[in-house]
């Protein structure tokens, strides 16, 4: 259940981490509250994970988890350059995750 917890918490980042983008400098409400919403969510989530999974692991894997779902969304939704460059290197980070999981309890 804690690698449960850990995926939807990185998804969570994912979207706060999205949403700031969307909140102006914190100027608009529904994004603001959103993002918010994202962080407590996300942090929560993580925090129970980490009650059997060790904690460089299970950080690590919230952060990449973050890390390929910001790139991927910023690609789709921002425009940002999809080299092939950048996307091994995104490639890079899945296998470093799945390399986590393979050796964590």
């Amino acid at each position: 259940m804690a690698w449960l917890y850990l995926f939807v918490a990185g998804l969570f980042e994912v979207g706060w981490a999205i949403g700031l983008k969307y909140t102006h400098g914190f100027s608009r409400l529904l994004p603001t509250v959103f993002t918010l919403a994202s962080m407590a969510i996300s942090l929560g989530l993580l925090g129970l994970a980490l009650k059997s999974l060790p904690v460089g692991t299970a950080y690590a894997v919230w952060t990449g988890i973050g890390t390929i779902g910001t790139a991927i969304l910023g690609i789709a939704l921002l425009g940002e350059p999809a080299g092939a460059l950048r996307l091994a290197c995104i490639g890079l980070i899945v296998a470093g995750i799945v390399g986590l999981k393979l050796v964590s309890p």
